[in-house]
């Protein structure tokens, strides 16, 4: 049986970032133990491969939602990256800390040393920012954050719209105040992909106080007295066992994380012992609180001005979008997820921005494998960034192989219904109500004009929705009953146990989530190394 000193579960976001940290010591010994796989799959690096990576059981574990009633009865596929680098070797690459408030109000929820002052330091030294140094950016950390590299006259056109209804432009919204409309930046280097396995686990990978196990299903985590002492794994279908001198590091996601917990016997007690488990501690906060953005997809057909869509489903314009990446890194294939982000609020009652949009100069009818429409359209998609609806995670079995239950309960509240909605007639007025867009005769393709109340435009809109893959919140960090882990991150009642990923987060932050991921487990390896 072998020995380490900490043992890290999930060689994702997080997981990368601690066995940087942990192992530039060279008197730690350290274990990073990961389900996936390498990342040598070519698509991973390209940045337009999220394309090809997500829904594929190569690099993706392709979870299912369960069926919600309130979100047009619909199952989605929840895409969760399966190889080193975790999901940031699959997602969008879009690069956003939150909003100065949302860090603020963790604080204010009773966690220490968790507000924007507190945090902002660990962004700077995960950051390696193209454009320099400045008071909210720095150069010369593992994670390289560049400007996109295309620009489209119809993503211009779309910004002074936007500026026509009072959304400023603006150029950074990592500053704290996210308010305004402009580019993305996103986790590239060079127009390549610049995950948590290229900026972190790569440099460091032949460290001799580093081991890395891939292919290797964790079961359980072992204790004795409340006091985690080895972990439990497949490989190859065998067993096997490894011992933890000082901590075990749960970094498993949001998804695999309170599973990894439930199966090894820390969770609701009624229901661990009905599926046979030895109950560790009696907490019925793992799982619970589960919180995503959801998108909803409006399409307006456009003339007289060009999107993507016949470009990339032509042979020819293949070719050159292929040419254009090969000899400049630019192009359609350097592309994240969306190109245009806007924040701002569905209502003025509300303290700050509590939408976000991501502009897209494409349409499809199905994210994932459909082909794109064959007129010119552009998707700028809304999310409701402070959801107050909250899903949860369940095993249904003691085997850890067996994917969960994953119940999102999205837009089960009033509220999200109502700012969905709002969202919705807000991109009607950017589009169809400004004057810059009337020359390009702009239609609502989806959900459709004829849908005029909120709950037509929600119902409708419903059946369009899709993740953000943005799932946070389900091992809370936190004083009260319902909280997993301190604000130190530590499993409450458990000795040599942390968990150090987006699970721990107790309010989603109002933006993607990879970056305060990765900012998370910064702060998380400093606290283990007593910094």
């Amino acid at each position: 049986m072998e020995n380490f000193d900490y043992i890290i579960i999930g060689a994702g976001s997080a997981g990368c970032v601690l066995a940087n940290r942990l192992s530039e010591n060279s008197n730690n010994k350290v274990l990073l133990i990961e389900a996936g796989g390498k990342d040598s799959y070519p698509w991973i690096h390209i940045p337009v491969g999220y394309y090809k990576t997500m829904h594929n059981p190569k690099t993706d574990w392709c979870y299912k939602t369960e069926v919600d009633q309130t979100n047009a009865n619909r199952s989605i596929p929840y895409p969760r990256g399966k190889t080193l680098g975790g999901s940031s070797s699959i997602n969008g690459l879009l690069y956003i800390r939150g909003q100065e408030e949302d860090y603020n109000i963790w604080r204010q929820l009773g966690n220490k040393g968790w507000g924007w002052d507190d945090v902002l330091p660990y962004f700077l030294k995960a950051e390696n920012q193209e454009r320099g140094e400045s008071k909210f950016h720095s150069t010369g950390g593992p994670l390289s954050v560049s400007d996109t590299r295309i620009r489209l006259d119809l993503l211009e056109k779309f910004m002074d719209a936007a500026e026509e209804k009072g959304i400023p432009k603006v150029d950074d919204f990592n500053t704290g105040d996210n308010f305004g409309c402009g580019y993305f930046q996103v986790t590239e280097k060079n127009g390549l992909r610049c995950s948590a396995a290229v900026g972190y686990l790569n440099p460091v990978k032949r460290r001799k106080n580093l081991k890395i196990e891939i292919n290797c299903h964790v079961k359980k985590i072992n204790f004795e007295n409340n006091k985690a002492v080895s972990i439990s794994f497949w490989k190859d279908d065998k067993l096997f066992e490894v011992t933890a001198n000082n901590e075990i590091i749960l970094s498993a996601g949001s998804i695999g994380t309170p599973q990894i917990l439930q199966t090894s016997g820390i969770g609701d007690a009624n229901k661990l012992s009905q599926l046979g488990i030895n109950i560790i501690k009696n907490s019925s906060g793992v799982g619970k609180n589960l919180q995503d953005h959801l998108m909803f997809r409006p399409v307006y057909k456009v003339k007289n001005i060009k999107s993507l869509n016949k470009k990339i489903n032509s042979l020819f314009g293949n070719l050159l979008i292929g040419l254009e990446y090969i000899f400049n890194r630019s192009g359609p294939m350097s592309m994240g997820a969306s190109q245009l982000c806007l924040f701002t609020k569905s209502d003025k009652s509300r303290s700050t921005p509590n939408l976000q949009f991501h502009v897209q100069p494409i349409s499809t009818d199905k994210l994932g494998g459909a082909a794109l429409h064959n007129f010119h359209a552009f998707t700028p998609t809304v999310a409701n960034v402070r959801p107050t609806s909250k899903g949860e995670i369940n095993i249904v079995s003691s085997d850890s192989r067996e994917n969960p239950k994953i119940k999102m309960n999205y837009l089960s509240t009033d509220d999200d219904r109502k700012v969905a909605a709002d969202g919705l007639r807000l991109v009607r007025k950017i589009v169809l109500e400004s004057e810059t867009f009337k020359k390009y005769s702009p239609e609502e393709f989806r959900p459709g004009f004829q849908f005029q109340s909120d709950e037509e435009l929600v119902n409708e809109g419903s059946k369009f929705t899709q993740t953000i893959f943005h799932p946070v919140g389900t091992c809370k960090m936190g004083n009260d009953e319902s909280s997993v882990v301190s604000d130190e991150l530590k499993v409450h009642g458990i000795k040599n146990l942390r968990i150090i990923d987006a699970s721990v987060m107790p309010n989603i932050t109002s933006g993607n989530t990879n970056a305060p991921t990765i900012m998370i487990a910064e702060k998380g390896a400093d606290m283990i190394l007593k910094r």
